[in-house]
């Protein structure tokens, strides 16, 4: 989604663009802290920085009938979770949210996505919560899947899970022409999948191609380039069942850029 900003293929509009690579959980307390204009955070944080950031209509990770995944090195019941410690990728990402959603309250611990398939396959974690690409090579380490947060998503309520987001700053100047910069890349690195895949991968934490290639196909579609009415539906009904079981901060604002 990045990609077309390091290329001439569209116009910036007066904007300067910086990339800043950092894994999703650190993103979610830099937001808190405000401290990037524009950031890709988790949608359960949104609730903890909306005094300060607007949603991009656009940007989103949305997947329908698929998404993080709970595992464990044996077959273990939905029960059985409500008994054991979990590692989680960060108490602020969507996955962890839904888990709750789906569970109820669970013992955890926070680790490093990355870290999180060798933690259970070690043995060291009795089951963990994989995001990213763990969602697809946890059968490598052995692990069997507990539970698919995406599918039980879609079993109850109809609707894609919306995991990560893109805000944008309220105080930046523009932001619908900011908004609509973004847009452009976006429609111009599906428009050339190939060069904007092989740039991603230089960012790909050592994964071949054919998962890469896989991942992309799951979360960058015609959701990420507009959410849509059932997009937006599904943002609105994981925050509303997140207000309900008290884990976010208070009401939520959804507020989209670039939408009265």
């Amino acid at each position: 989604m990045y990609w077309a900003l390091t290329t001439d293929l569209v116009d910036t509009r007066g904007f300067r663009f910086k990339q800043v690579l950092a894994d999703i959980q650190t993103l979610n307390h830099w937001a808190r802290a405000a401290r990037l204009e524009v950031t890709a955070i988790s949608l359960a944080a949104y609730p903890f920085v909306q005094q300060d950031y607007a949603l991009l209509p656009h940007g989103a990770s949305i997947g329908s009938g698929y998404g993080p995944v709970v595992v464990a090195r044996e077959p273990l019941s939905l029960d059985d979770l409500e008994g054991v410690e979990i590692v989680i990728p960060g108490a602020l990402t969507t996955a962890f949210l839904t888990l709750r959603l789906a569970v109820g309250e669970v013992a955890f611990r926070e680790l490093p996505f990355e870290q999180i398939p060798d933690e259970v396959a070690s043995g060291r974690a009795d089951a963990g919560l994989l995001i990213h690409e763990g969602q697809l090579t946890f059968s490598e380490l052995g692990l069997s899947k507990v539970l698919d947060l995406g599918e039980w998503w879609l079993l109850e309520t109809g609707l894609p899970l919306p995991l990560g987001v893109n805000v944008a700053r309220r105080d930046v100047e523009r932001l619908n022409d900011l908004s609509a910069v973004l847009h452009e890349a976006i429609a111009c690195g599906l428009d050339h999948r190939d060069e904007a895949l092989d740039y991603a991968l230089e960012f790909g934490r050592g994964i071949d191609a054919a998962v890469a290639d896989r991942f992309v196909s799951m979360y960058v579609n015609e959701l990420t380039q507009d959410y849509g009415d059932e997009g937006r539906s599904a943002v609105t009904e994981l925050l509303r069942r997140g207000e309900a079981i008290g884990a976010l901060p208070g009401p939520v604002s959804v507020d989209w850029i670039g939408r009265a």
